[in-house]
This record gives C-alpha cells, structure tokens and sequence, in this order.
C-alpha cells in the first residue's frame, strides 16, 4: 500500500496492517506532502508487523549520508521490518522545474547508500572534497544497522534498472500490467548486476506501482465511483509523460493519442516559466476538473490492472508467475481506507 504523507492521516496504517496488507510505502514529494521520515516514525509507534519504507526516497535532494542516517534511525523504531526505497526523483525535482538525477548520479549515490547502510566506511566527495566516511554510534542505539535494511532502486527504464541489478536488494518500477514488462525488467536488473560482478539473491523482489480498480459485475470502467479512487494516479500519468517530453523530446505513447492534443493546449495555457507547477497539480492527491474528461478506458486500462475481483486476481497471478512480487497501490486519499477494506474483502483471500 502507497500512502500520502498527511501527518495527521496516520492512523489509517494500523487499518491497512489488520485488513493484511504487507508493506506501506511512504512517498518522499517534498514540495506537496508532509515528511516521509516523521510519516515512517509515527507509522512504527502504530504497527507491529507491517513492514515500512520509503516509495520511494528520492536522491539528489538530501545527500546520501543524511538519507542513510534517516532509514538507519528508523529501523530502531521497527527493526526487521525496515526499507529504503530510492528514486531518482519525479515530482520532487520537476516540481521544481528540474529533470531526474543523472543516472551517473544515481549509481553513485546508492553505492554510498548501500555501503553506509551495510556499516561500511565508504569514500564520499562533498562540496568538492572526498573524504572517507561512516554511519558513527550505531552501537550507541542512535539509528540501527544490525536488522539488514533493503534497498529497493526504483527504475522505470533500462538504465535505472541496470543500477538496480548493480546496488539493490530489489527492485521498484511502475510498468504496463503485463508479464512481459516484468521479466525484461528482471532480465535488465540481472545484467546490471552481471556487469558489476555481481549475482542477484534467488530473492530479488520486483515491486511495480499500479493501481487495482476492483470492478462490480457490469460496472463501467469509468464510473464516478473508479474516477473517484483512481482519478488523481491515472492522471499524473499524463503529467509525467508531458513532462518527460517537454524535457526530453519524442512523442506519446497510443494509447494518449486521443486525447494528447487537447491536454497539452489546456496545459499550455500556464506561461512557461511557471508551467512546471501546473503541470503536475493534483499529483496522485486529487482531479483537477478540467482534467477528469481525460479519465478514459484506454487511459486507465494503460495504468491500472482492471477487472472484476476474479480477473484481477487472474491477472495477478499471472504477473507473479511472470516475476512480480508486490504491487504498490495509490488510491486517492480520501477513499485508501474505504478502497483497502474493498480489496481485502474481495481480492486478498483469494491471493493467500
């Protein structure tokens, strides 16, 4: 289960942990939720089983001592259940009209990260100076490094998963609901760690960030009640295309063909040097008005698994069979509790 980091919402884990889910993970959008770190400390004075981590930190805007000091610091809180999830940063560096960390960058960040985190002393360049340096006082009980914590690298193309096979114990990406997609991924992760000399774990976890919308019997895949609990995810999907071809060039994918056009003169209407803010408002929290006409079938089908409870868990199986081992859910805000209580009813027994 994703959450957004509203402070005062977190007692909605202790729900999420009795209805079975396994995992919470804490979003790290600096400039439009609340602190993923304070969410992680209240969520471990809440839990007793559920594991907890970032989905995902992002690197670049906290340097890696500091994000390995902050998941090392919760892992005193819940040990053994503890992750780190690592990304190289969608909404907190477009928010602030800058585009992901380079993937040179990236590596380099979770190679200090990993070794900080495995109680290594590390060799890390700050401000221009390279020095070597080391979590200190961990024996002291100030953070924790005696309960491995894993470090999920997030990537969502060939380069970044490569640095998953290099660095991670596992990997987090959000890829179209097919089988295929999961094993190219695992297929690239399993190169990058070829090419570092490395051999992945028998358990390398593959965790994609997708949606389940649970359809009644005859229901419409665009329904008020589906637009209402997947509308702000679905459409930060045309956020993060329009923004990745605003910075990077080329063309949408089909299944926005439709509808390309017209979103991106409403988008375009915001003058440009403050189109960034625009352009990702609402991010997987709520739907825009003039936005809710792009919630299509193509566009939901495209980023969602959809079905009635038997064919999504048909689906899932599938995907599992194929590599997937966890799916991390968004709803919106407002209806995660009432959207996670419908999936445990209808979906998770028969997953068990």
């Amino acid at each position: 289960m994703c959450v957004t980091t509203k402070l005062a919402d977190v007692d909605q884990v202790a729900e999420f942990e009795r209805l079975g889910f396994d995992a919470i993970w804490v979003p790290d959008s600096q400039m439009i939720w609340g602190d993923c770190y304070a969410y992680l400390a209240l969520a471990a004075e809440r839990t007793e089983r559920i594991r907890l981590g970032t989905g995902v930190s992002v690197a670049g805007t906290r340097i890696p001592p500091v994000t390995a000091h902050s998941i090392a610091s919760i892992n005193t809180l819940a040990p053994g259940r503890t992750f780190l999830g690592m990304g190289a940063g969608n909404s907190a560096h477009r928010f602030l009209d800058h585009k992901p960390l380079p993937i040179k960058k990236y590596g380099e960040e979770l190679r200090v990260i990993r070794a900080l985190l495995h109680g290594e002393e590390v060799e890390y360049t700050f401000r221009g100076k390279t020095a070597p340096t080391r979590l200190l006082m961990a024996d002291r009980g100030y953070i924790n490094l005696d309960d491995p914590i894993p470090i999920y690298v997030s990537g969502f193309g060939p380069k970044s998963q490569t640095l998953a096979g290099r660095y991670g114990d596992g990997l987090v990406t959000s890829l179209p609901p097919e089988p295929r997609a999961i094993v190219r991924a695992v297929e690239t992760a399993q190169r990058g760690a070829e090419a570092d000399g490395r051999t992945l774990p028998e358990t390398f976890p593959v965790v994609s960030l997708t949606n389940v919308v649970v359809l009644d019997p005859g229901e419409e895949v665009t329904s008020d009640r589906v637009i209402a609990e997947h509308g702000p995810y679905v459409v930060s999907s045309l956020h993060y295309v329009y923004d990745k071809i605003r910075q990077y060039g080329g063309e949408p994918p089909h299944h926005l063909q439709g509808i390309w056009d017209e979103y991106s003169a409403l988008v375009e209407e915001t003058p440009e040097p403050i189109r960034h803010l625009r352009i990702h408002d609402g991010h997987c929290t709520f739907l825009r008005p003039d936005e809710a006409k792009f919630m299509t079938e193509d566009l939901i089908r495209a980023t969602c698994l959809v079905g009635t409870a038997d064919e999504v868990v048909a689906k899932i199986v599938e995907l599992d069979e194929a590599g997937l081992d966890e799916l991390m859910m968004l709803p919106a805000p407002e209806h995660q509790v009432s959207w996670a209580n419908r999936f445990a009813d209808l979906v998770l027994p028969k997953l068990r």
